[in-house]
């Protein structure tokens, strides 16, 4: 009798460490993904603070294209 309760006890061990096994395994891959999605939000940032930069760049030179522009068409009005 003890032998059957021995037999039951080392098959549900045995069934506890291989859902530990498949648990780390997951934990594993799980800890890679996150790796990998913490290094894409750290590209797409990087990207965003680069095209924000540009994108100020591209404000500033309109700016100065739009300066320039009421400059030409303030001299036509005086040649008129």
């Amino acid at each position: 009798m003890s032998f059957e309760v021995f037999e039951k006890l080392e098959t549900k061990v045995q069934q506890a460490i291989e859902t530990i096994e498949l648990l780390q395994m997951e934990v594993n891959e799980l800890k890679e993904k996150n790796n990998i999605l913490y290094q894409e939000v750290a590209s797409a940032k990087e990207k965003h603070g680069t095209l924000a930069h540009e994108n100020e760049n591209l404000k500033q030179e309109q700016h100065a294209w739009q300066e320039r522009l009421r400059g030409l068409l303030g001299r036509m009005e005086d040649v008129q």
